[in-house]
């Protein structure tokens, strides 16, 4: 009881405020990049899929959320294009998407990110407009690493970036 007083009176200190406060922010930025290290470890390990897809995105989610995403709104999107009329014959075209009061937006989520991961974003755009009618009003490429070309490519289609680490 006597340290719990004493360190309750020490936060009343500017000085011991701020550095709290910085002290806080580290280890969130520290955090950060331990999770990012571990989708990377997982991506080196063969470890793809959904579990790694949902680890991206749960490790940026105060980003999506200031791009506007809420993330218990996110859902997958699969068409499976049976006859070739949007894409390759059978082909399974799933990415996530959220919808939020009339807007939709398609969200990809890569450990790292090349040019061709920007510009398949790019064209599952076009073929959610084509299948559902109705065009994104934005398209979020989420990537711990992100190659430089890729993300000027992105910049160039209006692909939105969300990224840990850019490439050089």
């Amino acid at each position: 009881m006597v340290v719990l007083t004493r360190v309750i009176s020490l936060s009343g200190s500017p000085g011991l405020e701020r550095a709290l406060q910085e002290y806080s922010k580290r280890l969130e930025e520290l955090a950060k990049a331990i999770g990012e290290l571990k989708i990377v470890v997982d991506a080196i390990g063969g470890g793809r899929g959904r579990d790694l897809k949902r680890a991206i995105i749960e490790l940026y989610k105060n980003d999506l959320v200031e791009h506007g995403v809420v993330l218990g709104g996110i859902e997958r999107f699969v068409y499976e294009d049976r006859d070739g009329r949007y894409y390759v014959k059978g082909s399974k075209i799933e990415f996530d998407v959220y919808v939020d009061d009339g807007k939709v937006y398609l969200i990809e989520a890569k450990p790292h990110a090349d040019v061709e991961d920007v510009e398949w974003l790019y064209k599952r755009g076009e073929i959610y407009e084509k299948i559902t009618g109705r065009k994104p009003d934005k398209l979020i490429l989420v990537a711990v690493n992100i190659d430089v070309d890729a993300y000027e490519r992105a910049r160039e289609l209006g692909v939105e970036v969300i990224y840990g680490s850019l490439i050089l």
